[in-house]
């Protein structure tokens, strides 16, 4: 493969990876929110990873002309398949949305509480102390834990901003994120306190409580299946691969569950009332697809099939990184629960898994207690990174 050739399926590989994970992002936004300009963005964003498959098909295809680079290449289309599976999965979410299947407010609100990482939406108002700057000067990945993934500007939208976005006044930012850094997400955008309402709605339907739980496990499974698959890739390490096969197992599990309990309730429903119950069954069935697709990527491990060393190098250069980072002896977060270190908050960096020796902890939460010799499965910018590195590693300084 020349030069010219390992650059095009390179930057294709960065733009796959990073489009599949931002539009999955803006699916669940638009579905929240029930915003159709976002589930517009989506579908567009679907079209343009079609098109992008189209491409590296193409060129590695062209690329192998031995058996050997056949081989390493069919790696490459097996990620691209199942980056489309997807891409498509987050577009039926979005076509919900524009057919008007709304999810109850009561459902929203605590699916949102409850998210591992939920979404918020604030103006840039007038004392804001990010207007004029971009998104890299404000830094407000890192120092909230809340990442920007649209942008609505008057009539105009901008979707994946990068670092060098320039942010104005009357901006409204959506942002995704662990629920404890939306306070100060609020407080850096608005210039105003704002305290979480964390106090869940009464409910009509029984056991609707327990759809959410399901549903939000769904995703945040699905969720992570991708990133473990993706880490699997890049360390060929058959122990993870192994856990997205798992965890995509629980996953469809879970569906049946979800649709055993959609039969049982759709007897309090009538006419338009079932909507919200088949925008349930359509997203619960996207979060199975995407797992499934992270468990096609991980099996590349599994067999032992070759890796094309560009995708490591793809994996280097994408907007947002995933890595392992080990809490050692001498770290101030050993013994800290993840809700005390306020590790997203203060880092910008996600923890999306643990391994602590031979058992994985696959949904960390607040109250989730970090010890030393933890592998944490993270993600976030390269800054992130650095800044958890050193908290991973360092005791914290007495104050005198």
């Amino acid at each position: 493969m020349d030069k010219k050739m390992r650059r095009t399926v390179k930057d294709l590989l960065i733009e796959i990876k990073d489009t599949s994970e931002v539009i999955v992002d803006l699916a669940y936004s638009a579905i929240l929110f029930d915003n159709e300009d976002i589930a517009e963005e989506v579908l567009d964003l679907e079209n343009r990873m079609n098109s992008l498959l189209k491409q590296i098909r193409i060129v590695s295809i062209l690329a192998a002309r031995r058996v050997d680079e056949a081989e390493s290449v069919s790696t490459v289309l097996q990620i691209a398949n199942a980056s489309q599976k997807i891409s498509n999965a987050a577009g039926d979410i979005a076509i919900l949305v524009l057919r008007g299947f709304q999810l109850p407010k009561d459902m929203v609100k605590i699916a949102l509480l409850k998210s591992e990482e939920t979404v918020a939406k604030a103006t840039v108002s007038e004392v804001s102390e990010l207007a004029g700057k971009t998104l890299g000067e404000a830094r407000l990945h890192t120092l909230t834990g809340m990442k920007v993934i649209a942008i609505r500007r008057g009539y105009e939208w901008i979707f994946d901003p990068d670092r060098d976005t320039k942010i104005y006044k009357g901006d409204t930012l959506f942002a995704k994120g662990d629920i404890s850094g939306v306070p100060k997400f609020f407080k850096f955008v608005t210039g105003e306190e704002r305290k979480i309402d964390e106090t869940e709605p009464e409910l009509e339907v029984e056991d609707l409580d327990r759809a959410v739980d399901i549903l939000i496990e769904m995703k945040n499974l699905s969720e992570l299946a991708v990133d473990l698959s993706y880490l699997s890739l890049l360390y060929y390490n058959d122990e993870i691969a192994q856990e997205v096969g798992y965890i995509e197992e629980k996953v469809d599990n879970m569906k049946y569950e979800l649709q055993h309990w959609v039969l049982e309730s759709s007897k309090h429903f009538k006419g338009e009332e079932l909507k919200p119950l088949v925008a349930l069954l359509d997203i619960a069935y996207a979060s199975e697809t995407i797992a499934d697709s992270a468990k096609e990527i991980a099996q590349i491990v599994i067999e032992k099939m070759e890796i094309h060393p560009i995708f490591k190098e793809a994996m280097r250069e994408a907007d947002e990184i995933i890595t392992i980072v080990e809490v050692t002896r001498q770290s101030s977060l050993d013994g800290k629960t993840l809700g005390e270190a306020k590790v997203e908050t203060n880092t910008g960096m996600h923890v999306v898994a643990i391994k602590r020796g031979h058992r994985w902890i696959t949904h960390p939460t607040a109250s989730t207690k970090i010890q030393s010799g933890d592998l944490l499965i993270v993600k976030g910018t390269r800054e992130g990174e650095q800044l958890l590195r050193r908290l991973c590693a360092a005791k914290a300084q007495k104050v005198r």
